[in-house]
């Protein structure tokens, strides 16, 4: 059975994306996240539940992933596919409260941590191709303003990318991030909440302006992360490596 670690996996697009990995009967899912209860929630509404575990971590702690990774018996699981996910959002100011540290801890250096610590079971795997996926963001290729911290932390994961998918080819590591615009979970709810506030209108209102920006006026659905998961994941290619995958509705053309 093959085993795929998901970060971030209690709301959002992880859950979305266990939802979609747990149809296959082949597929073992580690749900890891900061809240027992959200996974636990999760784990409840998958598929083949037996296969299944969630496990409490601190992805920006090295001791707090590899005891996760340690309880739940990685030797004894093939673990093929890493979607590191986990990330928090929301404006940083410079001062005493600037959420600088909060935001590149979890964003940027929780994602190496998270790479880093399941790379030896990856290495180990027998499969022919293994995976990478990190979670970016479409402010990676923009700037927007009071959210420093986050494009600088999203941006730097794809630097990230680059370099792990040439130093990790030869142990046939696919090592890619998605670059997501606007999709329809709690964070984006608050961003949009958080700019209703400021310009002192209400919440729909905000929203149809940031949907007019768009082009296909929309937000994405965590769903359609989850399939966009499933297929790289899925052994359908094994061609797509050190690349940023746009999926935010025509928001970053290239």
């Amino acid at each position: 059975m093959k085993t795929i670690l998901i970060t971030g996996a209690g709301t959002g697009m992880g859950r979305a994306t266990a939802q979609t990995l747990s149809q296959h009967k082949d597929v073992s899912l580690v749900l890891m996240g900061r809240r027992k209860d959200k996974l636990d929630a999760v784990l409840a509404e998958l598929n083949h539940q037996e296969n299944h575990v969630a496990v409490s971590v601190d992805i920006g702690n090295r001791t707090s992933f590899r005891k996760g990774l340690t309880s739940i018996s990685p030797e004894e699981r093939d673990i093929v596919a890493l979607f590191a996910n986990a990330g928090i959002g929301g404006e940083n100011a410079y001062g005493d409260d600037d959420r600088w540290d909060e935001i590149l801890r979890t964003n940027l250096n929780g994602t190496y941590i998270s790479i880093m610590e399941t790379l030896p079971y990856l290495k180990a795997s027998k499969q022919a191709f293994k995976h990478i996926l990190m979670t970016s963001s479409c402010l990676a290729r923009f700037g927007v303003p009071n959210y420093t911290a986050y494009c600088t932390s999203k941006t730097g994961l794809l630097g990230l990318t680059r370099s792990l998918a040439v130093e990790l080819a030869s142990d046939k590591i696919l090592v890619n991030s998605l670059c997501p615009g606007w999709v329809e979970t709690e964070m984006a709810q608050q961003g949009i909440q958080l700019l209703a506030d400021r310009m002192g209108q209400d919440y729909q209102t905000t929203y149809d302006q940031q949907m007019g920006f768009v082009p296909l006026e929309r937000m994405s659905l965590p769903q359609e992360v989850g399939n966009l998961v499933d297929f790289l994941f899925s052994g359908k290619q094994n061609s797509i490596s050190g690349q940023g995958i746009d999926i935010n509705n025509g928001s970053w053309m290239q």
